[in-house]
């Protein structure tokens, strides 16, 4: 009885982390539009260097694990959130002058930090508490949800805050927000260090490892593949967000509160992400994770497709958020961004079933396995200033094709590249 109850404390506690995850990631998208006003280069480089610092601290978090355990690396990954949190308000401050935004990408570096210590404490915890397999992918898909909650709401809080981007736009606009970072980090830091985690890694400190994560085919087929996923999640409503910001012909055209409207479409994509989660954690425990993941990655393909050549003169109403109005329905809508916000139902399974894919039948070897995973997240980082970059060749939908490359990598891993061919390795 206790030890049950001992897995309920770090099963919530788990999830209000993932929580956390997706709080700060969210972050930088929006608040790249305001930097992308000042400097033309700058719309998806908070989202790259909080998605590079993956590419450093991957691999030492997953060490940091088996050397001080789960408890400590989440409380070390907390206290460098705040720090990055306030590095970033820094960056609001005037006296800075031109140097604001260096300061500002200083902050997202050491967040991304933070995220990455996160990602490598939360996923592989869940998928141990749900003894790995069908229950594992349930247990992250729960905390999925909850990840997907706090997404829904931080780019409605900056597009809320924003508003209009002008020239004039600037950090010091969205404080508050920063300020309410820096609380939660504290506020949470202070409970994780009361709360008992289970250390499964302290167990393995003595354990002799003939072999190394990188031995299992179905794990680097997987690194691969959560590298797409992540540049597929961000990407999508990152670029969407610029699109309804951008008021000439090359964007959606919206003259009046674009950002907001953005934000708010943006926000529906990350609801609809929770929707997802929280279907795939009533059905996992009956439903293979290989089944969930190829049904929603070759959704995924078919939608994203269709928004790539819908007419943006085809027009509905959506929801959105203003200052001056409130929640209203946005007129004028492109159809496309529905089809785009849909994506957020099939995006929701992907960064679940494929951790779940890729560790299943690692034992021993799961916290390495998972530094490196959370290594390969700077594709969140990487595949969506691409993606920036083709958009100003080729426009916003154009952008979109690679998106569908990276899905139709998913749909393969999914079918044939999850197999692990390696089971003969002892793994106890």
């Amino acid at each position: 009885m206790t030890q049950k109850k001992s897995n309920i404390v770090a099963i919530i506690t788990m999830c209000f982390i993932f929580a956390m995850i997706s709080f700060v990631t969210n972050m930088a998208a929006p608040f790249g539009n305001i930097w992308k006003g000042q400097y033309s280069w700058a719309g998806m480089m908070g989202n790259m260097m909080n998605f590079a610092a993956y590419l450093f601290m991957g691999i030492p978090a997953g060490k940091m694990l088996l050397k001080y355990g789960y408890k400590k690396t989440t409380l070390v990954a907390l206290a460098t959130g705040f720090f990055g949190m306030v590095i970033q308000w820094i960056s609001s401050r005037t006296f800075l002058g031109a140097s604001a935004i260096y300061v500002y990408l200083l902050g997202a570096f050491v967040c991304g930090f933070c995220v990455c210590m996160l990602n490598t404490v939360v996923n592989p915890m869940l998928n141990i508490l749900g003894g790995g397999g069908n229950k594992g992918n349930q247990y992250i898909q729960i905390g999925g949800s909850l990840n997907s909650l706090a997404g829904t709401l931080t780019p409605l809080l900056v597009g809320v805050l924003i508003g209009t981007v002008t020239d004039k736009t600037a950090m010091s606009d969205v404080a508050p927000l920063l300020f309410i970072a820096m609380g939660v980090f504290a506020v949470a830091f202070l409970i994780i260090s009361k709360v008992n985690i289970p250390e499964p890694a302290a167990e393995r400190k003595s354990v002799k490892y003939e072999h190394s994560p990188w031995s299992f085919r179905h794990l680097v087929l997987g690194v691969i593949a959560i590298f797409f996923y992540v540049g597929v999640e961000v990407g999508i409503p990152a670029q969407m967000i610029f699109y309804f910001s951008d008021t000439t012909e090359a964007g959606a055209g919206i003259a009046v509160n674009g950002a907001a409207i953005g934000g708010a479409i943006a926000a529906v994509y990350w609801l609809l992400m929770m929707v997802g989660r929280i279907c795939s954690s009533f059905i996992s425990g009956k439903v293979s994770t290989k089944v969930q993941l190829t049904v929603v990655s070759t959704v995924a393909i078919i939608f994203v497709i269709i928004a790539i050549f819908l007419p943006k003169d085809i027009t509905m109403t959506m929801p959105a958020y203003s200052v001056e109005d409130g929640f209203t329905m946005a007129a004028g809508v492109p159809v496309k961004a529905l089809f785009f916000v849909l994506c957020g139902l099939c995006t929701s399974l992907m960064w679940g079933g494929i951790f779940n894919l890729s560790t299943e039948g690692l034992g021993k070897y799961t916290e390495q396995a998972s530094g490196i995973f959370m290594m390969m997240v700077v594709g969140g980082g990487v595949m969506p200033l691409i993606q920036d970059f083709l958009a100003s060749a080729v426009g916003y939908m154009g952008s979109y094709w690679l998106v569908v490359a990276m899905l139709a990598y998913i749909l393969y891993y999914a079918l044939v590249g999850c197999k692990n061919v390696n089971p003969e390795i002892p793994v106890e």
